[in-house]
């Protein structure tokens, strides 16, 4: 049975957008929480939905590692809000995916810091600040995982084309033996 709602997730681009709309609202949802909801309540929600973040979060990067393979057309979240296109190298690491999501987990990490301090109480926070770099450092390591995919991937399509290539102008030059 074919859902139209379901069918429209189908493509990772869209997943990924819709994902990230999630990580996006649930996090600013966690910053205004911890900082104008006061008490226990604000406290736990604070946590809550920073914890869900980074779920999702870790869970969409592994999610992303499959997609590197595929001939999907979906370059990261930038270039598709945006539409600013890639750069086509072939060579080396894809960097400019991989500086993006380092720009992106230093971004998040200092802002959930910032509001930990705020909020958490001074024996809490130190576990917040472990909590909080390791999410960074697992997610970090998949991006880099990703990046490392997709220019593995690029390489391997580059030489099998290569490779192709002589083989026909091999067969071109040989003499037809009748």
């Amino acid at each position: 049975m074919k859902l139209a709602h379901v069918q429209f997730f189908e493509d990772f681009g869209t997943r990924s957008l819709a994902v990230h709309a999630v990580m996006v609202l649930v996090f600013a949802n966690a910053v205004l929480a911890g900082l104008f909801i006061g008490g226990e309540l604000g406290l736990l929600s604070f946590i809550a939905l920073l914890n869900f973040t980074a779920g999702l979060w870790v869970a969409h990067s592994i999610h992303s590692l499959g997609n590197v393979a595929t001939d999907d057309e979906y370059n990261g979240v930038l270039n598709e809000l945006l539409d600013i296109g890639t750069d086509e190298s072939t060579e080396g690491l894809d960097t400019g995916r991989f500086g993006r999501l380092l720009a992106l987990i230093a971004a998040v990490t200092a802002v959930s810091l910032l509001t930990s301090a705020q909020i958490l109480p001074g024996t809490v926070f130190p576990l917040a600040v472990v909590a909080v770099g390791a999410v960074a450092v697992v997610t970090a390591i998949i991006g880099f995982l990703i990046a490392l995919g997709a220019s593995y991937d690029d390489s391997e399509r580059y030489w099998a084309g290569e490779v192709d290539q002589h083989q026909h102008a091999d067969a071109d030059n040989q003499p037809d033996q009748r």
